[in-house]
């Protein structure tokens, strides 16, 4: 058996390992440059207990269709307050609450253990596993400063500098990090996929009622499989040196400048960085100095398909519908 066959065992699903207990005090606590993350009652709005024990249970209630149980936040609570799980100011991108203070991707529902492709060609620019926030996480670049990065995984199938063709399996998805230790068995296990364009974390989805061009190729703008494309045409984000040692000297903790620039390339050592500002914002003195890295970011186009094993899945659910509160 290889790597995408051999079931996962139950420490790569929920992401246990020797730093998680240090990675989850973070979450609670803080430190210097990190707000401890925020928790409240209204929090259990993210629960969805029906789906959820199917779906640990291994089964796939609606069928070929994946369920999205969380989308984009477009009114996010300020940075400085550190990252909030509560449901107090939130719209998604039909105008709905489908979502929560800090949420900044899109959540698919899948069991445990499913094959997650690559929604376009890329290269993989970075893996990074970190208990207290999104566990075994896995960034692709695909070129134009199009990032995209899908977390909770259980298991990566690729290498950082590896080229991904369209629909290539990249991981096996699990609900890997703390999340899934406070929240089990009442949020199903996901995928969650962030999409980010110059550095900035967007909503792949349109607004609705808005010109505004979503992401996905799907008809009305909505993720849809691969169907068989063989696409492994990419153009890996360039990058300027000058502007990279600007980006790491805008960063507060000198021993983790050390650990991102430390890359044997510029891409990579840029890419390190971008993500860093994207997951700890806070930890930078300036985060323009960030944004600043891309001399170049492609307008919205639509890029991306499904990240799912097409073999599973031929389009999705959200999970605010008739049919899902039905189930």
């Amino acid at each position: 058996m290889n790597a995408s066959t051999t079931p996962l065992k139950i420490r790569e699903i929920m992401g246990w390992t020797s730093e998680a207990p240090a990675q989850a005090w973070l979450t609670l606590r803080g430190d210097p440059s990190v707000p401890a993350s925020k928790f409240g009652p209204s929090s259990l709005r993210v629960y969805t207990p029906r789906l959820a024990m199917a779906t640990w249970a291994g089964r796939r209630p609606y069928g070929r269709k994946v369920p999205i149980v969380n989308l984009f936040n477009r009114t996010p609570t300020p940075i400085a307050e550190g990252w909030s799980v509560k449901v107090t100011q939130v719209r998604d991108f039909r105008g709905g609450r489908m979502t929560y203070d800090s949420h900044n991707g899109t959540d698919f529902a899948l069991v445990a253990g499913t094959k997650v492709v690559a929604p376009a060609p890329a290269r993989v620019v970075a893996i990074r596993n970190e208990y207290n926030r999104g566990g075994l996480k896995l960034y692709l670049d695909h070129g134009g400063g199009l990032l995209t990065s899908h977390h909770h995984l259980g298991r990566t199938l690729c290498q950082v500098g590896d080229i991904v063709g369209r629909g290539d399996v990249v991981a096996l998805s699990a609900y890997s990090g703390l999340d899934a230790m406070v929240s089990f068995p009442f949020v199903a296990p996901h995928i969650h996929m962030n999409t980010a364009i110059g550095g900035q974390l967007i909503d792949p989805f349109a607004e609705v009622g808005t010109a505004e061009v979503p992401l996905w190729r799907g008809d009305a703008g909505l993720p849809e499989p691969h169907g068989g494309a063989d696409d492994r045409t990419v153009q890996p984000t360039r990058f300027d040196a000058a502007r990279v040692d600007a980006a790491a000297a805008a960063l507060h903790d000198s021993a983790r400048r050390e650990v991102l620039m430390a890359a044997p390339e510029l891409a990579l050592r840029a890419w390190n960085l971008a993500i860093e500002a994207m997951v700890y914002p806070t930890r930078f003195a300036d985060p323009q100095a960030v944004a600043a890295l891309f001399e170049e970011a492609a307008p919205r186009a639509q890029r991306l398909d499904l990240p799912v094993d097409p073999a599973l899945a031929d389009g999705i659910v959200f999970g605010d519908d008739d049919r899902f509160l039905g189930a």
